[in-house]
């Protein structure tokens, strides 16, 4: 069955509907502080459209899959949808790469993007995630699609432990498919002082698709099936006066248990991947991630208040081998049929100083400034034989910004930024591998530096509507280690070489909301566009490499929730998105863009129900759109054959705590994944997961 897109007279019409069926005024949410300005902001002011995924919900979508970018696809749907693997290449938020961070830390890695910035903590140390849609330069590099920030928890002010258990299971085999979970966690404040420490452990076992046959393994880039991983959490903090200073402390090493490998399958006959256990050469994949934090506070700092962070992250990805040689490690000084494997890595040192004042001069006018500074060593090596496959490359980032808040007329917010980027690139000569020539690059110290501008605002007509409009710019590197490791020309100089030209992103965004109490809607229109963007293209080989080229998309956003009595709660959420770049360097825009780079149009639907104190539900539904991809011809390269899945779960109060039973993709629906359908080889050709049944239990003392 083919789908068109939701025309946008329906999606108006069903949220007015909503709007003339609440006749009473109820308490839906509170207003939710969010962290998008550097310092906490009324949601009300911020002109950005903005997803918050509090305590509950986080839990609600945990307890089905065990995965946060399985997370941000339910509750985001402009977010790409999870490959259900351990790296996330090719997962986007409208349609351009996002910003991962932990507490305001950068956990992704733009120099070497290798697709596992969803890996780097336990989510059940997480307290809520914000994302802020669009590109947006507050927070620096890499934001190019928007900001997802990973807030931790707090300490307790009294001494409190929890526990959580949990398993999940599939009924064509309890042995192989079964998962488990084990987390612990202390928390108390002793006067001044306070302190949160947590453990993670978790078993993930093999997964069946909706047949009842084994899902492929990605040997390669990384899988979650058949892993171990293990999380341990650390935060601590004083107070004094209005002074606080907080250590966190993160370590988290997730590892394929390298059991199982792949059976390539057939995408022309339509068989997908498979999986068998076998004897595998080298070493299971892996992510190994320490993010430290040292933040200082102090709410009166010569009259203004003061933010001050240090922070370091070593981030370390190994990717595993596959059972047959991977061509382009090839090299006849090894021998023939060399197996070798990679290693991203990278050594981030940063500091983020935020000051901010309010009614300056007793006028309606507040200022954010600060500095930002980053220091990012990455290199990629190939560990079997101690060659270099991406060279040893430094990232040293300055950036002053100041952003102005104005209210100086009644329900009229107005918000103005900028920001200067002045960064250098430094790369020592080296030489390429041998299936690229061996190619000798001369080194260099290329420096770029750019000024970045946002403004927006937001205007409250009424208690219940707001508008809100906004232009923002992002600055990004491209992905450098896999511009400079497939140069393949001879006398390349680093200092000139085009392709490491930054990137600039420029968001506009108009959106509308509405929120009676009983009814939030809000709608918002995006266009993001990039002169010289980045677009990634899969090789004969399998391997990505970049592509330079102008790229345009622009999208439709809308949520919707009802609080259609005392005990159920109605949700939709929309996404659609459009994108294309110019293929032959003409400076227009001739062809779409296709699934390894923008999402599918989707609509996620919810219901949640309290049948009494003690016993909530939540059922919700996702729909994915056919999707056509088309050349600067008019030819279709691409289809994307769309699927719905269902999910439930069921939260119960017993044995002193909270039992959770749930059942992903209830109606069992047989589909392959949006990235296989996108991109599709016979090595990776992946069915979704079949469904699955988890079972939690969580106790507080």
């Amino acid at each position: 069955m083919h789908c068109q897109k939701l025309p946008l007279s329906l999606l108006v019409s069903s949220c007015l509907a909503l709007l003339t069926a609440s006749a009473t005024a109820g308490e839906l949410t509170e207003e939710v502080i969010v962290t998008a300005n550097r310092v906490e902001t009324p949601l009300s002011t911020v002109p950005n459209t903005v997803t918050v995924i509090n305590q509950v919900e986080l839990q609600q979508q945990l307890a089905i899959h065990n995965d946060i970018s399985t997370v941000l696809g339910n509750l985001v749907p402009s977010y790409s949808p999870s490959r259900q693997k351990m790296t996330s290449a090719g997962e986007t938020l409208r349609g351009r790469e996002p910003l991962y961070l932990i507490d305001g830390v950068p956990q992704s890695n733009p120099l070497r993007n290798g697709g596992r910035d969803g890996h780097t903590i336990a989510p059940s140390m997480l307290e809520r995630i914000e994302v802020l849609h669009g590109a947006n330069a507050i927070h620096g590099l890499g934001a190019a699609g928007g900001v997802i920030n990973l807030i931790t928890k707090r300490p307790t002010e009294e001494l409190q432990q929890h526990v959580r258990v949990d398993s999940s299971f599939q009924t064509e085999s309890l042995s192989e498919s079964g998962d488990y979970g084990v987390a612990y966690s202390l928390s108390n404040s002793f006067g001044a002082a306070d302190v949160l420490a947590g453990v993670d452990y978790r078993s993930t076992g093999m997964a069946y698709d909706a047949d009842g046959e084994l899902i492929g393994v990605d040997n390669t880039q990384g899988d979650t099936m058949d892993s171990e991983a293990l999380d341990l959490f650390l935060k601590t903090g004083y107070n004094w006066d209005d002074q606080r200073v907080e250590l966190m402390a993160n370590r988290y090493d997730i590892e394929s248990n390298h059991e199982w490998g792949s059976v390539p399958g057939d995408v022309d006959a339509g068989i997908p991947s498979g999986a068998v256990k076998t004897d595998l050469p080298a070493e299971g994949a892996r992510n190994k991630v320490t993010t430290l934090s040292l933040g200082y506070e102090n709410e009166s700092f010569l009259g203004q208040g003061l933010r001050l962070q240090f922070y370091r992250q070593d981030f370390e990805a190994t990717y595993g081998a596959q059972i047959t040689p991977i061509a382009t490690f090839q090299d006849p000084a090894y021998g023939a049929n060399l197996i070798d494997q990679s290693q991203n890595n990278s050594e981030k040192l940063g500091m983020k100083l935020t000051l901010s004042k309010s009614q300056v001069a007793g006028l309606p006018l507040s200022l954010v400034y600060g500095l930002d500074a980053l220091q990012d060593e990455t290199w990629q090596a190939l560990i079997q034989t101690g060659r270099s496959w991406v060279p040893e490359t430094r990232y040293e980032n300055y950036a002053p910004f100041l952003q102005v808040e104005i209210s100086a007329i009644e329900d009229l917010t107005v918000t103005a930024g900028i920001r200067h980027e002045k960064s250098t690139l430094k790369v020592d000569d080296f030489t390429t591998l041998y299936t690229y020539g061996s190619q000798f690059v001369q080194g260099g110290e290329p420096d770029f530096s750019e000024t970045l501008y946002n403004i927006g605002g937001t205007y409250q007509f009424t208690d219940a509507w707001r508008v809100f409009a906004n232009y923002s710019e992002a600055y990004s590197m491209p992905d450098v280690g896999r511009v400079l490791r497939g140069i393949d020309e001879p006398g390349q100089s680093v200092e000139t070489f085009l392709d490491l030209t930054p990137i600039l992103t420029e968001n506009s965004e108009f959106g509308i909301e509405f929120d009676n109490g009983t009814v939030e809607v809000e709608v918002s229109y995006y266009i993001s566009d990039s002169d010289y963007g980045q677009r990634l293209q899969r090789g004969a080989d399998g391997i990505y490499t970049v592509q330079r080229e102008k790229t345009e998309i622009d999208g439709l956003e809308a949520s919707v929730r009802w609080a259609a009595t005392d005990n159920d709660l109605l949700g939709l959420r929309y996404a659609e998105i459009d994108g294309r770049y110019d293929s032959d360097d003409d400076g227009k825009v001739d062809s779409d863009l296709d699934g390894t780079n923008v999402a599918p149009d989707r609509l996620n639907l919810s219901w949640d129900h309290s049948w009494n104190d003690r016993v909530n539900s939540r059922l919700q539904l996702n729909y994915l759109l056919d999707r056509s991809v088309k050349d600067s011809s008019g030819t279709t390269v691409n289809e994307f054959d769309g699927y719905t899945t269902v999910d439930f779960s069921t939260d119960v109060k017993a044995f002193g705590g909270v039992l959770n039973l749930s059942v992903q993709n209830l109606t069992n629906t047989d589909y392959y994944s949006y990235y296989s359908q996108s991109s599709p080889n016979d090595l990776r050709y992946f069915k979704g997961i079949g469904r699955s049944y988890s079972l939690a239990y969580q106790y507080s003392f």
